[in-house]
């Protein structure tokens, strides 16, 4: 059997056999770009934009290296990308894709000083080498007029776009000292800002290069971990605020690493859902939560519900609805004491397929929940025509509910929009019995939170369930 440090070792190889391929293939395509049809002769600038190519920007930002001492000639590169442009040359087509890119590259060559280089190495990445810049303050204010320059909308064929975008940057010689661990490191910090959200910009830090690596062993680990079901599952109560009984309970999925102890399912899931785990973990736990509950069931103590999370991947997958009736018939739990929740932000992609999913749960009888209501911007329109029973509010609310007058009108809003279509309210995260009794008089039918408890092991949501059927824990004084 591998040992963990071998298993560690051949990945470090791995790695850096692949980005050896990289370079090599990035090589490649950079050449290929640069001959024109019908010549042998390289071309000096993009096809679509005008700017100059990759090579050319690699071979000048090669150069004034080659001509400086280390760290004489402070500069920096910057790499960045525009959002959603994918979706713009799906949606309008290639052609306004192409004369979108070339009203960047004006106004980009607009925040440009005369010996700065602009160019399109190709897509919707753009880079950007500023030479002799004194500090990083410069820089910034540099990716400033960037984003102020992106931020008028762009009106092409009767289209009104907005572009927003995410920019890395590395500082010579601190962020590397030749042109491909420049170009590199500035993409890599390119990356982090995506994940930081739209309109954000990074600087590169060697501590960049240990997190994507522990991210590669993170990968590694969790494909183990899915292949292994080394998961386990906790279950939160939630309680009837008109009388205190516990009327549902919350799977919550949980991930002891063997190394660096249990790891947050913010963390963990965005990976599974990038690198493509999410639905067997989903489907694990779905099927090792409907056999607790029917467990509890055999004890006298089940709850009237079981909730469960979906990833918003899950949803759009189709099958999905066999798929959970396939469980639900394997585990013998009827599809009435299910409930099945999910984010706002799931209601924003692929809505046909979305409410075809939900309607298709509904009509087998299992129930609708909206998570972290009040976060997204999901449409009401839209709200009216899901098959939806309870909204969720979020706990960002509910946690300052009684001292922010913003956050009381928000769940007051939620709570008299979602009776008057019909639907329940549950608040999340409630821990003091001030946000309690501000519930009960809002009208809010059911919470859960640690002044309830916290999210139990198997075993403690079996006893706390039967000792809250004999005493409800939080019932009316």
């Amino acid at each position: 059997m591998i040992s963990k440090h071998k298993t560690k070792q051949q990945l470090i190889l791995e790695v850096a056999a692949l980005r050896s391929r990289i370079a090599q293939l990035e090589s490649i395509r950079g050449a290929s770009r640069g001959i024109s049809r019908g010549s042998d002769h390289p071309s000096s600038s993009d096809a679509v934009t005008g700017l100059p190519t990759r090579s050319m920007f690699y071979n000048k930002l090669s150069m004034i290296l080659a001509n400086s001492g280390r760290g004489n000639s402070p500069l920096a590169v910057l790499f960045f990308c525009l959002d959603r442009f994918k979706l713009i040359n799906d949606s309008l087509g290639y052609g306004v894709g192409d004369n979108l890119l070339k009203m960047v590259a004006s106004r980009l060559t607009r925040c440009m000083r005369q010996d700065d280089t602009l160019c399109r190495p190709g897509k919707d990445e753009f880079m950007l080498l500023l030479s002799d810049v004194p500090d990083k303050d410069t820089v910034i204010l540099v990716a400033g007029r960037i984003f102020e320059a992106l931020a008028t909308p762009f009106v092409l064929d009767n289209h009104e776009l907005v572009i927003n975008c995410s920019l890395g940057i590395c500082m010579y010689p601190d962020g590397g000292e030749n042109a491909e661990s420049l170009i590199k490191n500035a993409y890599s910090a390119m990356q982090q800002a995506r994940d930081k959200g739209k309109n954000n910009y990074c600087f590169f830090s060697p501590h960049l290069n240990a997190y994507e690596f522990s991210r590669l062993l993170m990968e590694s680990d969790l494909r183990h971990a899915v292949s292994q079901h080394d998961f386990s599952l906790r279950f939160q109560p939630q309680m009837a605020l008109n009388d205190g009984r516990i009327v549902g309970m919350e799977a919550l999925i949980r991930w002891e690493h063997a190394e660096f102890g249990f790891v947050s399912p913010d963390d963990f899931i965005p990976l599974a859902e990038e690198v493509g785990l999410i639905e067997p973990i989903g489907e694990w736990v779905l099927r090792v939560a409907c056999e607790h509950y029917i467990l509890c069931q055999k004890c006298g103590c089940a709850p009237s519900r079981l909730a469960v999370n979906l990833s918003p991947l899950q949803l759009y997958r189709v099958g999905l609805a066999s798929g959970i009736s396939k469980i639900l018939d394997e585990t013998g739990l009827k599809p009435d004491c299910l409930e099945i929740e999910i984010t706002e932000g799931a209601l924003l992609k692929d809505y046909s397929t979305t409410i075809s999913t939900l309607n298709a749960l509904y009509r087998m009888g299992i129930q609708i929940a909206i998570d972290d209501f009040g976060t997204g911007y999901s449409s009401l329109a839209y709200l009216s025509q899901l098959p939806v029973s309870k909204l969720k509010i979020d706990k960002i609310f509910v946690s300052a509910i009684t001292k922010d007058k913003r956050c009381a009108a928000i769940s007051r809003v939620v709570v008299t929009l979602a009776h008057n279509l019909g639907m329940r309210v549950i608040a999340e995260g409630v821990e003091t019995v001030e946000q309690l009794d501000y519930l009960r008089d809002l009208g809010c039918d059911e919470m859960q939170g640690f002044l309830l408890a916290r999210p139990l092991t198997v075993e403690d949501s079996v006893r706390f369930l039967k000792s809250a059927a004999k005493t409800p824990p939080l019932g009316k004084n």
